[in-house]
């Protein structure tokens, strides 16, 4: 399905050098923010406190919220947790106050503001468990981006698993210079939305990547720019409808979904933007760099030809 078709193809790759030059300036800037200010890591990762509160009614999370931000308790998570009347709180770890003396102190809080909070139970998050998730979420994308690099090595060729790499890790740090540079909260929902843009950005990659083979078959005077310029021009409109409708799903969690899914919109929103840019704008012009050309695609064609022949014979 197309919005609309252009006649005229974009000349993209004329301006390819442009184009990476200000992809390795924001990577370079995004690499910047993590060394020098780092990511702002959740209870998940760093360890507290777990609290499940309970409510004979439907628990106001915005109020619970306010009332502890009003009481000194800074970078506390509330959600809802089960039902609209089971609270979740998690609070990152107090020096020199233990987990009894401070979920007492949050009880003492929330039922000042409605008698009814009931504590169902308290359990501590050790740094050491945050320590291993924090691996697990390193060694999770390593091996997503092997994947990554070998099938599309095997569906095309190895330049075009390189390519996409590149150009889905540019993304990748991107999105976590974003959390380093404003200080947004780094949690699991977070993580999650890094992995999605992944696997989201390498599925444009593929599809532009197809139709840049296709037309090596099809356009046998033309050039290598030419070639890649007419694929990026002929999936723009698939291109605007798809990443259209995606954002269009994001923009309502992060307007509607409460800050238990803003930052995880706002990740999503971050890598959809730069999935888009890299897709087209990075990976693309890197597969002119690395000499991609038509004679990588017709030799396999002229090989399975011969062998069809000397079976005839």
């Amino acid at each position: 399905m197309e919005f609309f078709k252009i006649r005229r193809t974009i000349p993209f790759m004329r301006h390819a050098l442009v184009f990476n030059i200000i992809s390795l300036i924001t990577f370079l800037l995004a690499v910047f923010f993590l060394a020098t200010k780092g990511l702002h890591f959740s209870i998940e990762f760093t360890g507290g406190t777990v609290m499940e509160i309970s409510y004979k009614e439907a628990a106001d999370v915005d109020r619970i919220r306010g009332a502890l931000d009003k009481a000194g308790f800074k970078d506390t998570a509330v959600q809802n947790f089960g039902s609209s009347r089971d609270v979740l709180i998690r609070m990152p770890l107090i020096q020199g106050q233990s987990s009894a003396d401070l979920s007492q102190k949050v009880m003492n809080t929330l039922k000042a503001e409605n008698k009814e909070a009931e504590l169902r139970r308290v359990e501590f998050v050790g740094p050491q468990v945050g320590r291993e998730l924090a691996e697990n979420g390193a060694l999770a994308l390593l091996v997503v981006s092997i994947g990554i690099v070998l099938y599309l090595a095997l569906r095309f060729e190895w330049k075009f698993g390189l390519s996409a790499i590149i150009a889905n890790l540019h993304d990748v740090v991107i999105i976590l210079g974003f959390f380093a540079l404003f200080q947004w909260e780094f949690s699991l929902p977070v993580l999650a939305a890094v992995l999605a843009v992944l696997g989201y950005s390498v599925n444009e990659s593929v599809v532009v990547f197809d139709r840049v083979r296709e037309n090596f078959r099809k356009m046998r005077k033309a050039s290598t720019p030419d070639v890649i310029d007419a694929a990026i021009t002929g999936t723009i409109s698939r291109t605007i409808i798809t990443h259209g409708s995606t954002q269009i799903m994001v923009t309502t969690m992060l307007i509607f979904g409460g800050p238990a899914l803003h930052y995880f919109a706002l990740a999503l929103t971050i890598g959809i933007c730069f999935g888009i840019y890299s897709s087209v704008l990075v990976a693309s012009p890197l597969l002119m760099w690395l000499k991609v050309d038509r004679s990588q695609f017709t030799k396999a064609r002229k090989t399975r030809r011969e062998e069809n022949e000397g079976a005839v014979v």
